[in-house]
């Protein structure tokens, strides 16, 4: 099971959907979940950290981001929160999307594995990284974003800027499946 931490944004149930429809359990749960109680359930092999209106209303997850063993992939506000967790910096884009948006896939990493190295992605964020941690790559950027997408750099955290769980992004659903197969579920090919 994933569990899905809910930042209150608007494609949160499309997270969850776009994971059944993959025949991967998963459970949305409030952002303020403490992580002991998240590991301590043994069928959680995973964790989203979704996308969202405020930074600062979803300060729990830093320390998710910080302190888990599991795997996260961050989605959007998710994708920030985790910049911020370790010494990044985020703000204002300097040109907010709400469209698509062409990707272009640096470093393939588990979470492109076989996805092609450009594709068209849905953007809808009025804030993004700006600066990456130092234990951090990234691993894909696009014409209005110099970082759409990182990954630790010892550790299984990824975050994307774009929203791979919505029918407007290419290839969202492998991408998905691909954080699926890091986390050791929905491991067919």
């Amino acid at each position: 099971m994933i569990v899905i931490l809910n930042n209150g944004g608007q494609y949160v149930h499309r997270i969850h959907r776009s994971l059944r429809y993959l025949d991967v359990d998963s459970k949305i749960i409030p952002n303020d979940t403490p992580l002991s109680e998240i590991e301590e359930n043994e069928k959680i092999k995973g964790i989203i950290l979704s996308g969202g209106p405020d930074i600062e209303k979803a300060s729990n997850c830093i320390d998710i981001a910080l302190n888990s063993k599991l795997p996260i992939l961050g989605i959007c506000l998710g994708h920030q929160l985790i910049a911020r967790a370790y010494g990044g910096e985020v703000g204002r884009a300097e040109s907010e999307e709400y469209a698509h948006t062409k990707i272009y896939v640096k470093n393939e990493n588990d979470l492109f594995k076989n996805i092609p190295k450009e594709f068209t992605a849905w953007a809808s964020h009025k804030d993004e990284v700006k600066k990456v941690p130092e234990c951090f790559e990234i691993l894909a950027y696009s014409d209005i974003c110099d970082i759409e997408s990182i990954k630790h750099k010892e550790k299984p955290i990824y975050g994307v800027q774009f929203h791979p769980e919505v029918s407007h992004t290419e290839y969202g659903s492998e991408i998905l499946k691909n954080f699926c197969r890091v986390c050791g579920l929905n491991k067919e090919e």
